[in-house]
């Protein structure tokens, strides 16, 4: 029996929530995100670490968790780049005792500066040694930037890691070991200006208590055909004739056969790995069978309730925090909540969630969906006991015995199931038979459009059911299998900002951008 197919004898006994599909991340989702964008969240993940010394059948011993926001940042934009808010309070948040409130956060907190405020642009760099003004001994160019130290990174950034035990009201300012400054990557402007994988390998950083922490702009991880997304669930139809629907041979296959909307963007990326004794509980390592193992994790973005601008000096910020975003799974606000509800879900805390059940139990888009295939498509009728594991502390995620606690959306991972090597990854996740895959945990190459069209609408945590076909609902997709860049097998793991200059997005009607229809 496949490790999903179990979860129907699972959800026995249980009061659950279903959800909706989501065809995007989190890039824009709610209105108060599209006119915030530095403090919209794109993405969160949290996966057992995977480096070479963290391979499949030894215990795991570090956890990555990761923040994305500003999506769909184009690096060839200029003069200014893409910084991270001084303003904004960026949170990666853990719930280890399963209610649904945090117990562990680490803050990041942003200082921009300007090393040459006279230039007109963010960066400037040219050869080894710079340029001269014809005829003198003048810099007009200062040299190429590969070192945070260079003038011509005009426009730097430093930042702060917190780490707040929210249990007993403690904090701990984190300091990197060599006491030294935490620099944010840049946006990669292109090769006259900088050498961007050196300041990305310098922007890696040890900080004490076993933490490596990494901030910057960086290829962005999510990939999806967002045209036919949105233009009301119009996917492509490729070889199996039916639109939205892949062949198996589409399906195991590691490349594109859509446009990834995607493709050439950048994001803003944190990423900080900790100790998996750090998060947990019972502050040790616990095997995957144990109640204490499985943790919640959610990303948030909060900003002061007064913010006095007085350029050139520093905005101030006063009075409490008030959050302006939350996410936990890859899927909750932008398809499943009213788009007249989506502020208020952003602005709240995941034990409250209980008060949009009526989204979770019955969610309009799923019918949206089945109707527009005309009947070539059937899904499992609400409400969605089958989703439980998706919004609890629930088998095949949790062990078993494992306090539910309440609904909630949280990225929830069991920090005991080794990291599956990079050449075996599944880029379905669990759905492909990967125990360390979504939604266990998120990793960055997992196809989280894939695995939530047929768990949301396919159904496939459900069958058999009536008019249920494996061919239909359990090969769902929008043809975009794997990112456009090449992702790193190490901390951070990101790929590369796109090089503004010569990046290029892939479009339909081009190889590997999928049919024009």
């Amino acid at each position: 029996m496949h490790p999903f197919q179990r979860l129907s004898v699972a959800l026995a006994g249980f009061t659950a929530v279903g959800l909706a599909v989501a065809v995007a991340s989190n890039h824009r989702e709610a209105p108060i995100t599209a006119i915030d964008r530095a403090a919209d969240i794109t993405d969160v993940f949290a996966f057992v670490s995977y480096d070479e010394d963290q391979i499949a059948g030894e215990q795991p011993e570090k956890i990555t968790l990761i923040l994305c926001v500003d999506p769909l940042l184009e690096p060839g934009n200029g003069p200014t780049q893409f910084p991270f808010d001084p303003a904004i309070r960026y949170r990666l948040n853990i719930d280890n005792d399963h209610d649904a409130s945090p117990d562990w956060a680490f803050e990041f907190r942003f200082t921009s500066e300007f090393q040459l405020p006279g230039v007109y642009t963010a960066v400037a760099g040219f050869g080894p040694n710079g340029a001269a003004q014809p005829g003198t001994n003048t810099l007009v160019v200062p040299p190429r930037i590969d070192e945070f130290s260079d003038l011509g990174l005009n426009q730097r950034q430093t930042y702060t890691v917190t780490r707040h035990d929210l249990q007993r009201h403690r904090s701990k300012r984190l300091m990197k070991v060599d006491q030294g400054e935490l620099f944010a990557v840049p946006a990669n402007a292109g090769p006259r200006t900088m050498d961007y994988d050196a300041l990305f390998e310098a922007g890696i950083a040890e900080l004490e208590d076993d933490i490596r922490v990494f901030a910057g702009t960086v290829d962005d991880p999510f990939f999806i055909d967002l045209g036919a997304a949105f233009d009301t669930a119009n996917f492509r139809t490729l070889s199996s004739g039916v639109p939205g629907v892949l062949t198996a041979q589409e399906d195991g296959a590691d490349e594109n056969f859509a446009s990834d909307t995607v493709s050439g963007y950048a994001v803003n990326a944190i990423a900080i790995e900790v100790p998996i004794e750090m998060l947990t509980a019972t502050r040790q390592f616990e095997p995957a069978d144990s109640p204490y193992a499985t943790i919640g994790v959610f990303g948030s973005t909060s900003r002061p309730r007064v913010t006095v601008r007085r350029s050139p000096l520093p905005a101030i910020g006063s009075h409490a925090f008030r959050q302006v975003q939350r996410m936990g799974n890859p899927l909750i606000n932008e398809l499943l909540i009213g788009i007249g509800s989506k502020d208020r879900f952003s602005m709240d805390q995941p034990r409250n969630d209980g008060q949009f059940q009526d989204f979770f139990l019955d969610p309009p888009i799923v019918g949206i969906v089945e109707a527009l295939y005309g009947g070539a498509l059937s899904v499992p009728v609400a409400p969605r006991l089958d989703l439980l594991p998706l919004v609890t502390y629930a088998p095949p995620i949790a062990a078993a015995g494992t306090s539910a606690g309440p609904i909630a959306d949280l990225l929830r991972l069991n920090t005991g199931v080794p990291a599956t090597p990079p050449d075996a990854m599944s880029r379905l996740g669990l759905l492909g038979g990967d125990p360390a895959g979504f939604p266990n945990g998120r990793r960055l190459v997992e196809d989280v459009v894939d695995i939530t069209l047929r768990v949301a609408v396919g159904g496939v945590l459900a069958a058999p059911f009536a008019g249920f076909s494996p061919d239909v609902n359990g090969r769902l997709g929008d043809g975009v299998n794997v990112n456009d860049a090449m992702l790193r097998q190490s901390f951070p793991y990101f790929a590369s900002c796109p090089d503004g200059r010569n990046r290029r997005h892939v479009d339909p009607g081009e190889p590997g951008g999928g049919p024009v229809d």
